[in-house]
């Protein structure tokens, strides 16, 4: 069986980009792949062929080798609700909390479960290529750690270490996490890795060798900076727009602080046509043709929030001079009358009324994925999945769709990933004026590993690469 998992210096340095580009590497040359990531904090998850959820991550590393993804992938879910607390999911289903005052010590007994999961992948494929969590090298995380050195020393994993250079320190970096390190952890680091390079190679060459006599560690390679169209974990990475673009459709998405699969948006922002932003205060919400309200991991706190920064009054401006809103999933929920509380979230609390829709807010958590044609504003194919604890009042007449205003300036629905499909899109775009390229999403993604996967094979050390590529 071959392992390899990748280690970060950081959160963000490239991890789960540098799985998901070897992934899709041996998977093109004929290697029967799978991902693992023991334990992931994340409120961007996905539903997978057996009915579980599990971090987005792994869905798009799944998608990179070709395979549908399953919970085995990502045996630990961690999903942030507050400062303090997160739910917790366990094999794809919700197990619980865990309270930041216990984090060590409850997690640590999910050990076996996550060696349990990665012995399922062992035995079905050639090769699993394992994403480390965060950094290894955080003394406040290492007691109890299965994410990242905890795994990969229970697991006997080989790991590379990667490093951003795009975020300064680099080198201190890559240097000071194996010096933090156990013996037997740094012994465990077969090379290092350092990401998003750009500008001319030779101009790191004194560094590079530095680096190597310094760690006493191979460098597996130095990927360039590459403009890749794929989804991100942690944060709406094209969307930082401060400029904004009149010539073009505008959409505003409010980010709430528990905003959840925000990668909902990437369709519409690669549209040429449409410019899509994410605002955090009611005066940078226009000028907007469209504002977007997202999923949220807690509806009540993040709708508590939206009203106390006065969006409540700014939405329904908008709404007097013609503009639309789109709720998603727990966006969906906060346009309607009211949420009623059944112990999940812990407090009923009214909505913001445009929409005639009451939720109902239950324990068990519905996941399911979409397949099926569309019966607004045209019968197309539509994908996603559904990941939501409510129940409300549907229109199934306005599928995709759950709900409606009269006027039909607002529309909710409860699917993620709805406008993935390029017919779909194009027709819902076009119902408001506006031209769409149609290109599956999917088609886009898949052009991103490829250029990814072409850039690895390029840059990585033939003789650190060899032993993965080797068919057995």
């Amino acid at each position: 069986m071959k392992t390899l998992m990748i280690q970060g210096t950081a959160s963000g340095v490239g991890k789960s980009v540098m799985v998901a580009g070897l992934c899709r590497l041996l998977a093109r040359n004929g290697i029967k792949v799978a991902p693992f990531k023991p334990q992931n904090m994340s409120n961007n998850a996905a539903v997978t062929a057996d009915g579980g959820e599990i971090g987005r991550a792994q869905a798009l590393q799944a998608l990179a080798c070709g395979i549908e993804a399953t919970v085995d992938m990502n045996p630990v879910l961690i999903k942030p609700e507050a400062d303090s607390k997160a739910q917790l999911i366990v094999r794809g289903k919700v197990a619980g909390h865990l309270h930041a005052k216990r984090f060590r010590q409850d997690r640590i007994v999910l050990l076996d479960t996550v060696l349990e999961s990665f012995k399922t992948l062992t035995s079905e494929y050639d090769v699993v290529i394992v994403e480390g969590a965060g950094s290894p090298a955080e003394p406040n995380l290492r007691e109890g750690d299965i994410a990242n050195m905890g795994f990969a020393e229970a697991a006997n994993v080989p790991v590379w270490l990667v490093g951003d250079i795009n975020r300064g320190g680099v080198f201190a970096s890559l240097k000071g996490s194996l010096d933090i390190l156990s013996d037997s952890e740094r012994d465990r680091v077969q090379a290092l890795l350092i990401n998003g390079f750009r500008g001319s190679k030779e101009l790191l060459e004194d560094a590079l060798v530095w680096l190597e006599n310094k760690t006493r560690k191979p460098l597996a390679g130095v990927i360039p900076w590459l403009p890749l169209e794929l989804p991100e974990e942690d944060s709406p990475f094209r969307h930082a727009n401060n400029e904004v673009d009149c010539s073009k459709f505008n959409i505003a998405v409010i980010a709430y602080p528990r905003m959840s699969n925000h990668d909902d948006i990437d369709p519409l922002a690669s549209e040429a046509g449409i410019d899509v932003r994410f605002v955090r205060h009611p005066e940078s919400m226009q000028p907007a043709d469209l504002v977007i309200l997202p999923g949220s991991k807690h509806v009540s706190s993040d709708l508590l929030w939206l009203k106390a920064q006065g969006f409540t009054q700014a939405l329904q401006q908008h709404l007097r001079y013609g503009g639309k809103v789109l709720g998603i999933c727990g966006g969906l929920q906060m346009l309607g009358t009211c949420i009623e509380d059944n112990g999940v979230e812990g407090t009923n609390i009214k909505g913001l009324a445009f929409l005639a829709l009451q939720t109902n807010m239950v324990k068990e958590k519905t996941l399911r994925q979409i397949d099926a044609p569309a019966r607004y504003p045209c019968r197309k194919r539509v994908t996603g999945y559904e990941i939501h604890h409510g129940i409300s009042d549907a229109d199934t007449a306005l599928f995709p769709f759950a709900k409606c205003s009269d006027d039909q300036q607002v529309w909710g629905t409860y699917i993620h990933g709805l406008f993935e499909q390029g017919e779909f899109r194009q027709a819902w775009l076009s119902s408001m004026g506006i031209q769409s390229d149609g290109i599956n999403q999917q088609t886009r993604i898949l052009a991103s590993l490829d250029r990814l996967a072409d850039a690895l094979q390029a840059e990585l050390s033939p003789e650190l690469l060899a032993p993965l590529m080797n068919k057995p």
